[in-house]
């Protein structure tokens, strides 16, 4: 079943079994909110379970780094907006994986990472990744890095 993220009533819809259920739904709300204030695009999700073809898609991008979670997927959001195609999955831990794909050749291409605020740093991103910080409303300290995407994953 979808789930349309509200914004403005941060709901733990979808993350009930996380220990971080209350970080992470204000992390999904952060990105619901970006989405509407830059494109007027709401943001969606579904259970994992619903959308395997999007979790795959992010997780054989995530091969190029040798990157393989052992968390639980919770949700996955997928859509395409001014040209970009953008797929979310959020993990029972607190992990949100974001890939942002240009479809056009030459355009920008990367895989996000954000984690929840307050859970620690998993053991794969340990000396990999530097994590910037930054605050808001919604989803407290959340802090993040990435990688640009090399390989092509239409």
């Amino acid at each position: 079943m979808s789930y349309k993220v509200d914004f403005k009533e941060v709901s733990t819809i979808g993350f009930e079994n996380s220990p971080v259920s209350e970080a992470m739904a204000g992390l999904r709300a952060n990105e619901a909110r970006y989405f509407w204030n830059k494109y007027k695009h709401e943001f969606v999700t579904v259970p994992a379970t619903e959308d395997t073809e999007t979790l795959k898609w992010i997780e054989s991008i995530l091969a190029e780094r040798d990157m393989i979670f052992p968390y639980q997927p919770l949700e996955v959001s997928s859509f395409e907006v001014e040209g970009i195609r953008m797929a979310y999955v959020f993990y029972e831990n607190g992990l949100s994986v974001n890939i942002m794909y240009t479809l056009e050749e030459g355009g920008k291409r990367a895989v996000g990472f954000k984690l929840s605020d307050a859970m620690e740093i998993p053991v794969e991103f340990e000396g990999k990744f530097k994590f910037a910080r930054q605050k808001s409303k919604l989803a407290g300290t959340i802090r993040g890095s990435f990688f640009v995407i090399k390989g092509t994953y239409l």
